[in-house]
């Protein structure tokens, strides 16, 4: 069973950015960052393969990059340029097989995930 704990969340002006961190137990051949905001669904936010090959969602695309420091068992979303849309608890997740690179990716369930960071972006 993978352990997943995030970190690093807060509050920032809009325009600003901040650095999510999420330790791991053991490496996964997908992990992802996903987000809810009050009163909608969980959306998946980035994705990186075992290989190191990442996907995003529309949204993130260009504000967001996620990446993964295997020496160190930490998985990071990078997020610059935020906006008061991007509100939400933010979860990192793991999904310890997946059958080939192309199933790891913003739109799919995973199987473990952590309790979550708040990030709150004011206006």
């Amino acid at each position: 069973q993978v352990q997943l704990a995030e970190s690093g969340g807060g509050s920032v002006q809009g325009g600003g950015s901040l650095r999510l961190s999420c330790a791991y137990t053991y490496i996964t051949d997908c992990m992802a960052w996903f987000r809810q905001a009050p009163g909608k669904e969980r959306e998946g936010v980035a994705t990186i393969y075992r290989s190191g090959n990442t996907n995003y969602a529309d949204s993130a695309k260009g504000r967001f990059t996620i990446s993964r420091d295997n020496a160190k068992n930490t998985l990071y979303l990078q997020s610059n340029t935020l906006n008061p849309e991007d509100t939400a608890m933010y979860y990192c997740g793991a999904e310890p097989f997946v059958w080939t690179e192309s199933m790891c990716h913003p739109g799919r369930a995973v199987r473990y995930w952590g309790r979550g960071a708040q990030v709150t972006v004011s206006s």
